[in-house]
């Protein structure tokens, strides 16, 4: 029998290890966590509402105003997989702490902020708190259940987050609403104060340690971490900064080659770390899984399409149809409602019925999309709100059997000890796939605007033309989203496995 190869030194001592919890301190861990995603999620979507009242209070220029919500984006998805990375092998606990105690103080630094300067800083700092606290979150759902447990939490999870992405534009046209149109935009900052000071009681008083401390030296892998951020920043920075506008720099296409010059070194640096015996930031191991790879991708498609179809019937509803952003984004509650029942259905359904649940969720989505183009063209513009509102209440039903039904077979078959890094590469792929699917609805959005203008004289017709347009966008990545969902299911039939 052949030597097996000696340990690093490091191991000497003994690793970090899970305590065992009971019931109840599990799923009062979990309720923490779920609010902290609802936090996180929740700030990624009201904001986007509220850029007309930046723009007039601040004197914001376009490209300030791109940062606002690209900058968070931005900074989130660069500290996912290191938060994770640190989480698996740390305490989920203490960063659950430091991520809300930054989410605190820079929620008060963009509602006070004087200028955009100040703001854009605050917002960048913001989105480095939602990524050290949301790689937890799935860690720790992956930590503390299994089977059908784990199904049913991630199904509520998957409602939290539906509520949150659809609620988020109602919310924030709604602060606006009270708070006036140059003033209204900082009670959207605001109300985090209260919320998160309540989070963090909950979090300090609540939330148990997972973890058994461990003497063993912590291996954060410098290297791969800064060839990891800018390997994603390459990639994200063109997307983020595409408008659509004649204005916008074709030069910035380039950092996509830079990219992948990145992700080679990246990959090159990963295994030879790991082949000295040392812990590399992504454990590459996790994507020979096909439930966890094709998992991923189904996500990052997703994400691509259904953010992008929320931002263009906002533009649409207000550009087009002249509605105010309280009454446009109350369109998406009974999506929002639909998909929170929905998840829950579908947490409790996924371990009995596996993968063709989520393909038929996807199913559901791409006549959504399909839905909601006919209904702009097609009904008078005093129905137009209610037909879409009444199309968006499936889609929210449909969409709530894709999140958490995927989500809870993209990790069926991770170790635990790898669920934080999982997870987040999982979110990863979600707000890449949001800077993409955004980036290019946008521009097919506005590129038609700039096209139209002085060649159609009716503001509705030239409007219905761009959402048409933006929402190809929503139908390519969706079907997407499809082909992987049907090809995951061919290979699930094969192997004879259907279920996690």
């Amino acid at each position: 029998m052949p030597d097996k190869p000696p340990a690093p030194a490091d191991t000497a001592h003994p690793v970090t290890r899970d305590i065992v919890l009971s019931p109840k301190h599990r799923w009062r861990a979990y309720w923490v966590a779920v609010a902290v995603a609802a936090l996180t999620i929740l700030d990624l979507t009201k904001v986007n509402v509220a850029l007309p009242s930046i723009e007039a209070a601040l004197n914001a220029g376009p490209t300030e105003l791109q940062l606002v919500v690209s900058g968070y984006i931005l900074t989130f998805g660069l500290v996912l997989v290191p938060a994770g990375r640190l989480g698996d092998i740390r305490s989920r606990r203490v960063l659950f702490l430091v991520g809300l105690s930054l989410f605190l103080v820079t929620s008060l630094a963009c509602a006070l902020a004087p200028n955009t300067t100040v703001l854009l800083v605050a917002r960048l700092l913001q989105g480095v708190a939602a990524g050290i606290q949301m790689p937890q979150v799935l860690g720790l759902v992956q930590q503390l259940f299994q089977g059908k447990e784990r199904g049913r939490a991630f199904g509520l999870f998957g409602a939290t987050i539906g509520i949150a992405t659809a609620f988020g534009p109602t919310l924030g046209g709604l602060l606006i609403a009270l708070g006036g149109d140059t003033d209204g935009w900082r009670l959207i900052f605001w109300i985090n104060i209260p919320l998160v000071a309540i989070v963090i009681a909950l979090a300090a008083w609540l939330l148990p340690n997972t973890r058994e401390k461990s003497r063993r030296r912590l291996d954060l892998d410098p290297v791969g971490v800064l060839l990891f951020a800018l390997t994603i920043l390459a990639l994200m920075w063109p997307f983020l900064f595409t408008t659509g506008s004649p204005d916008d720099d074709p030069n910035r296409w380039w950092l996509l080659v830079a990219s992948v010059v990145f992700a080679a070194a990246f990959v090159f640096w990963e295994r030879r770390y790991a082949d000295r015996g040392r812990m590399p930031l992504m454990p590459f191991s996790i994507f020979s899984l096909s439930s966890y790879r094709n998992g991923v991708l189904i996500s990052t498609a997703y994400f691509s399409a259904v953010p992008a179809m929320f931002l263009l019937g906002t533009l649409f509803l207000q550009g087009g149809l002249g509605l105010a952003p309280v009454f446009a984004g109350m369109v998406t509650i009974g999506f929002a409602v639909a998909s929170a029942a929905s998840s829950w259905v579908g947490g409790n359904l996924v371990t009995r019925l596996g993968r063709p649940l989520v393909v038929w969720g996807i199913l559901g989505m791409v006549a959504t999309a399909g839905g909601l183009v006919l209904v702009a063209l097609f009904t008078a513009p005093e129905w137009t709100p209610w037909a879409m509102a009444a199309v968006m209440v499936f889609g929210g039903f449909a969409g709530g059997l894709v999140i958490s039904p995927n989500q809870t077979l993209t990790l069926a078959d991770i170790p635990v000890r790898s669920g934080g890094v999982a997870g987040s590469v999982g979110q990863l792929g979600q707000r890449i796939g949001t800077a993409v699917g955004t980036a290019i609805a946008l521009a097919l959005f506005y590129a038609t605007v700039y096209r139209e203008q002085g060649s159609v004289d009716d503001t509705v017709v030239l409007y219905h033309d761009a959402y048409a347009s933006g929402m190809i966008t929503v139908g390519i990545f969706l079907g997407l989203a499809l082909i992987v969902g049907v090809a995951d299911l061919a290979g699930r039939a094969r192997s004879g496995s259907q279920t996690p």
